[in-house]
């Protein structure tokens, strides 16, 4: 309880102790070269002077509010600390692209470090100011971000404060989410394999990411409790459902997406 009532300037100072194992595992590769950052946009996403957007890879931080909508918990606090990072490196943060270097909104992909060598996403997380988050081929550091945000989450920081999770049946809008649920079918067609969460939510492991996953494995879930995380869609504003078809579907990209939490 004495964590959970800190101030968010002790949370950080705690998560000092608690990063410094997940830091040893995302040191920053030689011969970066830093670049000049402009603005931080938010939480999860840097302007540069040279005018292009960066999304930082494996990190999803809580949204600002947006088109009448307020923030989110923690938005704001996750935009005003990634500002801190940044300018404790005099305003410049090395680049490490990945693998896929843009994503569709054009935005390059790159993992960012401090002048430290920090990298910027392992201490966001550790300080739970975000969500790991697993979308190949960018997935090389995701080993070291999964513990930093292990770390976050069992000393109750920033988003993990509270419970973020959110029951199956309680999803009711698209966007990020981390749900919970139990299986109650696992089907597998040409569309891939399809987890059914109690008729609220499907998951859904697409064809050419079957071989991410132990096939075999997921297909024993049935009956299991699960936590998984992702962009849940909305299918029903896709020209409408089938009879018997859950309104919402999460798409796995990952097997850090997804975690059996009662075997």
């Amino acid at each position: 309880m004495l964590m959970k009532k800190a101030s968010l300037a002790g949370a950080f100072f705690v998560s000092a102790i608690w990063l410094s194992a997940a830091q040893a595992l995302c040191p920053a590769p030689s011969g970066l070269t830093s670049v000049e950052v402009q603005r931080v946009v938010d939480g999860d996403t840097l302007r540069l002077q040279d005018g292009r957007s960066v999304r930082m890879i494996g990190l999803n931080t809580p949204e600002l509010g947006k088109k009448g909508r307020s923030d989110e918990p923690f938005a704001m606090a996750a935009r005003k600390r990634l500002e801190a990072l940044v300018a404790a490196s005099d305003g410049r943060v090395a680049l490490l692209p990945g693998k896929e270097s843009k994503d569709r909104y054009g935005r390059t992909l790159a993992h960012a470090y401090g002048a430290d060598g920090a990298n910027l996403e392992a201490q966001m997380l550790a300080e739970g100011l975000g969500f790991l988050v697993a979308v190949p081929p960018n997935v090389d550091l995701v080993a070291c971000q999964q513990a930093a945000e292990r770390s976050a989450r069992q000393a109750g920081l920033g988003v993990w404060r509270q419970s973020p999770v959110l029951k199956a049946d309680q999803i009711d809008r698209a966007g990020f989410a981390v749900i919970s649920g139990r299986v109650s079918k696992v089907q597998r067609n040409r569309g891939g394999i399809w987890l059914e969460l109690q008729d609220s939510v499907v998951l859904r492991v697409a064809p050419n990411l079957l071989g991410r996953f132990d096939a075999s494995s997921l297909q024993k879930l049935e009956g299991r409790q699960i936590e998984a995380r992702g962009w849940v869609l909305d299918r029903s504003r896709r020209g409408g459902l089938k009879e018997g078809q859950a309104r919402w579907m999460l798409p796995l990209t990952d097997p850090a997406m997804l975690e059996v939490t009662q075997r």
